[in-house]
């Protein structure tokens, strides 16, 4: 398991590395590699490598045996279908979490929240971090690992559609992310299972806005 220091240091390789593939500079179908990588961005091997299988997990990059990883061409029509299978899953595993989940660990996260929001920053890192830490424990508050192990790999199809590309969705995130922490904090299945489903037809609502221009 990657300690704090060591999951940041991979999460900084992640976001350098996806700004490569984002902005072209890494192109589809080009090979990338461990070594060439903390080359370019002057880092060690052991974080490039925690990013790129980051990567290959949310399926912008594609393994070619001993060639490396490729990268691959990005189609919007996947990251749709995996938002819609998010939008069939999560609010069952939030009904499921509901009233299940520690009331300090999720005030520690109302609270970082609340001081995202307030600060006004983009602050995608810390964002992703507390993302994944609201996520991670409704996950295993539900108690269905197989549920959980699946949500997982389809979040990571849906991720580059975050703050880096819609950063005007920071403060609706945080809002949307606080009620779900209090529908789950009241027990309220139902409530939870709604306050998810509405955090991600936002999401969904935000991506179809930008890609059409809307």
């Amino acid at each position: 398991m990657l300690q704090p220091q060591d999951k940041r240091l991979a999460l900084q390789a992640y976001e350098q590395i996806l700004d490569l593939i984002q902005s072209k500079r890494a192109q589809p179908g080009e090979i990338v590699t461990e070594r060439r990588l903390a080359e370019m961005l002057d880092m060690s091997r052991t974080p490039i490598r925690d990013a790129l299988l980051m990567l290959e997990g949310e399926g912008l990059l594609i393994r070619r045996g001993t060639r490396g990883l490729q990268v691959k061409q990005i189609r919007i029509e996947d990251f749709m279908d995996a938002l819609q299978i998010r939008s069939l899953l999560e609010p069952a595993m939030a009904r499921m979490a509901a009233g299940r989940i520690p009331a300090g660990d999720l005030d520690s996260l109302r609270n970082q929240l609340q001081t995202l929001a307030a600060g006004g920053e983009n602050d995608r890192m810390s964002v992703r971090e507390v993302d994944e830490r609201l996520h991670e424990m409704i996950a295993r508050a539900a108690g269905n690992p197989q549920l959980e192990q699946i949500i997982r790999t389809v979040r990571r199809q849906t991720q580059m559609f975050d703050l880096r590309s819609m950063p005007e969705r920071l403060g609706d995130t945080c809002a949307e992310h606080i009620a779900i922490v209090d529908a789950i904090a009241s027990g309220n299945a139902e409530a939870s299972a709604k306050a998810m489903a509405d955090h991600l037809s936002a999401v969904r609502r935000a991506i179809v806005a930008r890609l059409t221009g809307g």
